[in-house]
């Protein structure tokens, strides 16, 4: 089944450690908590400087949606700057992650899954004009990272989209992304382990 998910209609709640805030886009089963999730998606502010939660057994991704990025220590070790250049990174939940902003708030996308119960394949890409799309996982959603708008429609089905929506899609079918100049995420998720 398809479904819209408004942006308008999300909840920012505090961080597992207090130190943000986090408004739940979708996570599996419906009202999981933080500590019980299969998997979940959803955007974080992150205002200060500090330390991310631990989340033992889960794999994150983490995208730059707006604002100038930040710097990502992990493990007191391997260093990442999420900015223009490096507008993704993945990690292990159990990580300890320390952010130190470069200079204001970001706003930033998170996909975590529980990796012995599932995994997930995080895509980016540009609109202009029109675009085919064929969800290909187990469960499949699209966020709208950026632009003014974007039509999503299929024989049976038309849905708008504003800066920020997103949609969990009905995987078996084939639809038409339609907008003037968007970003938009893709998140595939499969049940089961990720293979080796």
């Amino acid at each position: 089944m398809t479904m819209l998910i408004p942006f308008a209609s999300l909840v920012p709640v505090p961080w597992k450690n207090g130190a943000g805030s986090t408004a739940e886009i979708s996570v599996e089963p419906p009202g999981a908590l933080l500590h019980d999730f299969d998997w979940r998606i959803s955007l974080a502010t992150v205002a200060h400087d500090g330390p991310f939660s631990l989340f033992p057994g889960v794999d994150r991704t983490l995208a730059l949606v707006e604002g100038p990025g930040m710097m990502l220590e992990v493990d007191e070790g391997r260093r990442f700057v999420l900015g223009d250049e490096d507008l993704v990174i993945e990690f292990a939940g159990e990580s300890a992650v320390r952010a130190t902003l470069n200079g204001a708030p970001t706003i930033d996308f998170n996909v975590m899954t529980r990796r012995a119960l599932c995994h997930h394949k995080f895509g980016r890409r540009r609109l202009n004009g029109k675009s085919v799309f064929a969800p290909r996982g187990d469960r499949s959603l699209l966020f709208l990272a950026d632009g003014e708008g974007l039509s999503v429609s299929s024989d049976d089905e038309r849905i708008g989209l504003v800066r920020f929506d997103a949609v969990v899609f009905d995987t078996d079918t084939v639809w038409t992304l339609e907008a003037d100049d968007a970003t938009i995420f893709i998140v595939d998720i499969f049940l089961g382990s990720a293979p080796p």
